[in-house]
């Protein structure tokens, strides 16, 4: 009859497993020396690292709205623009033209309709005196209407004029750094291009991009309650650049998607950096570094510890013997400890380190 494996057993099958055979401890002169610890609560602040892709608060591509060649470049790859500064000219001369008909059609318009209101107020008279039909009167009255009419389209032909002539100025949108310049003077360019003029990016402050997995996703609305919790209660976090260094400034986590990719098992989030000194630039790649704090836990060496599978292990020092016991370890780790969760407590004595080389019931001398 198959018998069920008690939880001792359990223990016991994996510290035997570690071993080459699960024979019993070697009699010795006099215990071994190990290094212990007592176990106790503190706060502990464990960092963990993401792989991440660095923008521009604002990539903005700049396109021409008129069509026409580049007399004149006023910037240089790499400037820093400001808000409505002019980046490129484009030919004007055609365009000038353009205004200067449409502010010569408004005029006419103008004129025009000056001359059909005299010929309405005059009819008008004519036919109080009953001089003229009313078919005089109703003309004249449509005329005018009809030139009034005609000046308000002169007026929107001379708006757009202006405003296509406006255009010839490419300006900047917003603050940042110029791209890269595709185009030089002499180019013909349009609406059309294949790719913009140059892109300016805002780079006063940069977008961190990065994903978790949804276990450590859920780690964090465990320990925070939910994400919107999380993102306001988050302490601030780090950023290690591509030549491992650290980036002086610290930042914080902004938004974190509410959907998880179906390839990847991922979520994304976004964390901001301010960039006074434009040391960060869009495309760059790094990692950031999110702190977990957790308040009054259990933390051990993991040299403390024996991983078997999914399960892991310590040793007690009970009676002055190995005592192996099963834990359970938060997920998130430095490399160097574990947050104890569950299996040990507050005065316990363990073995600090080397717990893989010892056996069950070993004689341990403090």
């Amino acid at each position: 009859m198959r018998k069920k494996i008690s939880n001792a057993g359990l223990i016991l099958l994996i510290s035997c497993s570690a071993m080459t055979g699960c024979k019993q401890a070697p009699q010795t002169q006099g215990n071994a020396k190990y290094a212990v610890m007592n176990v106790a609560t503190s706060d502990q602040t464990l960092k963990s690292s993401y792989s991440a892709s660095i923008r521009g608060r604002q990539d903005i591509d700049i396109y021409p709205q008129v069509s026409g060649t580049i007399t004149r470049l006023c910037v240089s790859e790499g400037d820093v623009v400001k808000k409505g500064q002019v980046l490129f000219i484009i030919d004007q001369v055609p365009y000038q033209a353009a205004l200067n008909t449409a502010t010569a059609n408004v005029e006419a318009a103008q004129a025009a309709l000056s001359t059909a209101k005299l010929t309405y107020d005059s009819k008008k008279e004519l036919f109080a005196k009953k001089v003229v039909s009313a078919f005089d009167l109703q003309t004249a009255e449509n005329n005018w209407l009809s030139a009034k009419a005609q000046l308000a389209l002169m007026k929107a032909q001379e708006v757009n004029a202006r405003n296509n002539l406006s255009y010839t100025e490419v300006k900047s949108p917003s603050n940042g750094v110029v791209g890269t310049l595709p185009y030089r003077v002499g180019a013909l360019v349009s609406a059309n291009l294949p790719q913009p003029l140059t892109t300016v990016s805002d780079n006063s402050e940069m977008y961190i991009y990065f994903s978790m997995n949804e276990n450590q996703l859920l780690e964090l609305i465990r320990q925070y309650g939910s994400p919107t919790k999380a993102i306001e209660n988050m302490p601030e976090v780090e950023l290690q650049l591509n030549d491992q260094s650290m980036y002086p400034l610290k930042g914080k986590v902004e938004s974190i998607s509410g959907v998880i990719d179906r390839q990847t098992g991922a979520v994304t989030a976004r964390a901001v950096f301010p960039n006074p000194d434009r040391l960060l630039s869009s495309g760059a790649s790094g990692n950031l570094i999110i702190p977990t704090v957790y308040k009054d836990c259990i933390a051990i060496p993991q040299g403390a510890t024996v991983r078997m599978q999914d399960k892991t292990l310590v040793y007690k020092v009970v009676d002055g013997k190995a005592t192996s016991a099963l834990i359970t370890v938060a997920p998130n780790n430095d490399g160097q400890n574990y947050i104890v969760t569950d299996g040990l407590k507050a005065g316990d004595e363990i073995i600090a380190e080397g717990a893989g080389l010892i056996r069950e019931g070993t004689p341990v001398e403090k």
